[in-house]
């Protein structure tokens, strides 16, 4: 008995705590700042970077705690949701628990903290793809287009500041790296080049092309392979993967049973004097102007669905395709440094990816 009240009354006084924080004002930081923060990764820049990271995850993380409680239609009660909460509930209270940061040994110990914290929120997209799976078996009816709304913004809330949260620790993380690549501050790379990402991200998403179907289409790539700018390749890999995957599928998809030859995807990069837009242009047929509206909703795919319920699945990292969750995701990763996603489609013929990214560098991350 004595046991069980001490329970509640930490659970009490965690949950007190969890919405002190997630009241706290947030700080958002651009790409830009990022750069010349991380320019100079000194034992006193690092322990700052610890110091306001310390409080900014706990804001942060609380914030989407208290979010998986209060979700439409009985979603938060889903054992996949819970579990997600859970891994949101342990970090802030390990971040809670860790002592001030005072020195260059306690920010060492709080940078392992937070690589932990990292790797236990690997799993948080497939998981919750899964909670909405459970949500819409376990309705006896159809989700009403309000319903698909609110899950729609929470989940674009969420997912944007899941982007945050990884972006902030992998900073921190990379700036201690000893030997960081030619031109990389942290995990941005201040000379990138686009026309290098999309053939490492067309040739990725060619292998799955060719492991699924046997054979995949051309990918040909025009622009100047010289052009670099600032950004962070896993992201623009992340966003150019997805996009080209989704064409070589409509593609062969298209073409597998044709006698004409399939024809290429086509991958456009423009630097512009705002943006460096990247056009992923394919003949895969298009979609029907009525399913346009749907390609962004995070309950809309047109390739079977790899999740089930086993948890070996959500363990083990899915891949982004079937459960309708890359085109949202990329688009938000897009957005995160002031860029965009736009598609465009031509039904009978093909399909246009636009993607935006932001040059200047300046605009501050969105704090949902």
């Amino acid at each position: 008995m004595a046991a069980k009240k001490a329970a509640e009354s930490v659970s009490k006084a965690l949950a007190e705590e969890v919405r002190r924080w997630g009241a706290m004002k947030r700080n958002g930081v651009s790409l830009r700042y990022m750069m010349e923060f991380g320019a100079r990764p000194t034992p006193t820049n690092l322990l700052l970077s610890a110091q306001f990271l310390h409080k900014e995850l706990s804001a942060r993380i609380a914030r989407r705690a208290i979010e998986l409680e209060s979700l439409p239609l009985g979603l938060s009660g889903k054992p996949a949701v819970l579990k997600v909460r859970d891994w949101y509930l342990d970090s802030f209270r390990d971040l809670r628990s860790f002592p001030k940061i005072k020195d260059p040994r306690d920010e060492l110990s709080f940078t392992q903290l937070i690589k932990m914290i990292k790797l236990r929120h690997n799993n948080v997209v497939p998981a919750m793809a899964l909670g909405v799976q459970q949500l819409k078996r376990d309705m006896n009816r159809k989700l009403v287009p309000k319903e698909l709304e609110e899950i729609h913004q929470f989940l674009d809330r969420f997912y944007m500041s899941r982007i945050g949260i990884r972006m902030l620790i992998g900073q921190h993380v990379a700036l201690h790296d000893p030997d960081p690549e030619p031109g990389c501050v942290g995990q941005i790379n201040t000379e990138l080049s686009p026309v290098q990402v999309a053939r490492t991200a067309s040739e990725d998403a060619r292998s799955i092309c060719f492991r699924e179907y046997g054979s995949a289409p051309e990918v040909n790539i025009y622009g100047d392979p010289n052009f670099t700018f600032p950004y962070v390749p896993s992201h623009l890999h992340l966003m150019l993967f997805e996009l080209v995957k989704n064409s070589l599928r409509a593609v062969q998809e298209r073409f597998m049973d044709s006698d004409k030859d399939a024809p290429p995807v086509r991958i456009i990069v423009a630097d512009g004097i705002e943006d460096v837009t990247i056009k992923i242009s394919d003949e895969g047929g298009g979609i029907p102007r009525s399913g346009l509206a749907k390609i962004f909703t995070y309950v809309y795919s047109t390739a079977k669905n790899p999740l089930d319920e086993d948890y070996c699945g959500v363990l083990n990292g899915v891949t982004m395709a079937g459960y309708g969750y890359g085109l949202p995701i990329s688009r938000l990763y897009a957005r995160y440094f002031g860029g965009d996603l736009q598609i465009i489609s031509m039904e009978g013929y093909g399909t246009d990816a636009y993607l935006h990214l932001s040059r200047l560098g300046d605009s501050q991350e969105p704090l949902p």
